[in-house]
């Protein structure tokens, strides 16, 4: 995508359905169409709402994700929610890491400055990202962060915040109140030793408000790893009550003060009830899902490709990596559009793209077909990979863009001790509904009733990836 700073998703870690439950997903649903009878008005409605969709996902997005925390476990803002493990099925955000143990923190500044007190680098590490609820990277903390991993105090401030920084603190400031910072604490390995370590060294972590700096309070922990933790974006009246949520609580920015009026028309104006009629919930749905259809389209066209002529792309179009660079600073240029394609896929904004850790997505195999569950696939790893800690290749569901629901795990990393290597040091890795004979270690499991995605990461990424001297094959079919 990039050379730095820029802004991506992880999680990584793009195209938009609907809202899957515990079972497997629902056939995806067809847009209906707006009859040329309706009235100016309900066309214009119907015009807004599906720009609404566009417009807000970064931060309807990041809502989802706060409110599973509020609503599935006992975690509150300003504490820190974990997994203790690296992450099954269960964890349904959006192309999430499970080769590294996360810790989030949703911060809200609204009573005063938060501060996130970082430990330094010696028993563990972080590669982490702090951003506001837009997504828009504030900094990263860890090694490749503003700490450079000697550990520090990052200190959040509110929007309009007038009062003194006090010394010996990393100050950021917010232009909203709310927020989050991903913290992946990296694994060695994913043996029990190191993954109890990881664990403990993420638990260094501490948040507390300013005003109680002096005498800090305990950090509470809270360990959804059995939580089904669903974020996946819903494309229906749910997104349209999160974005309600995002525009009650946080600041008009202004460069968003257009959409004023447009979400007025839909009924979502700040300091009133969000309340539909039956006939505004028919547009909202019609509009949502065109909205989908929309974004759908654009993945299918695909992000650059990263290597000349290959099908493997950093999930974020120049344009939005620009505008990130600067905050969106600048003039003439901002990318709506392509923020939403990017935070359809994944979330949260990095600030030094290419430092701590690097993404590339495919959705095709080498000539060009899409990825098919039911299907064998082979990616071969060229040896000496340019990354500090490990690379992996992770499967995620086409449709959802989260972990394929009641599989048994979803990577091959090269921080597992299992992984077999070939004589030359590459590696085979395998995706398909059954693993070839011998190769059950290199392999990933699919859904041989869906079609997937694989974004495959370097953790610590170096030179010959960004001169492009060690290429990535593109996926075969094999089978």
């Amino acid at each position: 995508m990039h050379i730095r700073p820029a802004i991506v998703v992880l999680l990584l870690a793009a195209a938009p359905l609907a809202l899957v439950s515990c079972d497997k997903s629902p056939p995806v649903q067809e847009a209906p169409k707006i009859s040329p009878a309706k009235s100016v008005v309900a066309q214009h409605a119907h015009s807004s709402a599906v720009q609404a969709v566009i417009w807000g996902i970064a931060a309807v997005n990041y809502d989802l994700m706060l409110q599973e925390m509020l609503t599935k476990t006992s975690a509150k803002q300003n504490e820190v929610v974990y997994w203790s493990k690296p992450m099954n099925w269960k964890n349904q955000t959006l192309t999430p890491n499970p080769d590294a143990l996360y810790f989030m923190i949703f911060f809200d500044t609204r009573n005063g400055p938060i501060v996130i007190d970082v430990p330094p680098a010696d028993s563990g590490s972080f590669a982490a990202n702090i951003d506001t609820v837009w997504q828009m990277p504030l900094e990263d903390a860890g090694p490749e962060g503003a700490d450079r991993g000697a550990g520090g105090k990052y200190l959040i401030l509110p929007p309009g915040f007038k009062g003194t920084t006090p010394k010996g603190y990393i100050a950021i400031q917010s232009d909203t109140f709310g927020g989050f910072a991903l913290f992946r604490s990296n694994l060695p390995s994913h043996g029990d030793s190191d993954v109890a370590k990881s664990a403990a060294y993420g638990k260094r972590l501490k948040v507390y408000p300013l005003t109680q700096a002096g005498s800090p309070p305990e950090t509470k922990f809270t360990d959804a790893i059995d939580v089904l933790y669903d974020a996946t974006i819903p494309y229906d009246l749910r997104f349209f009550e999160s974005l309600d949520r995002i525009v009650q609580n946080e600041p008009w920015l202004t460069r968003d003060k257009a959409m004023i009026d447009s979400l007025r028309t839909i009924g979502i104006e700040k300091g009133k009830p969000f309340s539909p009629d039956a006939n505004t919930k028919e547009i909202l749905a019609a509009a949502a899902l065109e909205a989908r259809d929309f974004l759908e389209e654009k993945y299918e066209a695909g992000f650059p490709p990263f290597f000349p002529g290959a099908r493997w792309a950093v999930p974020a179009m120049p344009d939005l990596v620009k505008a990130g660079s600067s905050g969106y600073a600048e003039s003439d240029i901002y990318p709506v559009e392509a923020r939403a394609l990017t935070y359809s896929i994944g979330y949260v904004g990095i600030k030094r793209l290419g430092t701590a850790q690097f993404y590339l997505i495919a959705g095709a195999d080498k000539n060009g077909g899409a990825l098919d569950g039911g299907r064998t696939y082979r990616l071969s790893v060229p040896a000496n990979a340019p990354t500090a800690q490990y690379w992996s290749a992770t499967v995620y569901d086409r449709k959802t863009h989260a972990l394929i629901k009641d599989l048994e795990r979803a990577s091959c990393a090269s921080n597992s001790s299992e992984v077999q290597k070939n004589a030359d040091g590459s590696v085979d890795v395998y995706f398909g509904p059954k693993a070839p004979a011998g190769k059950e270690s290199n392999w990933v499991p699919t859904d041989p009733n869906g079609k997937f995605e694989v974004l495959f990461r370097l953790y610590g990424p170096q030179k010959p990836l960004f001169d492009k001297t060690w290429v990535l094959p593109d996926i075969e079919a094999i089978q």
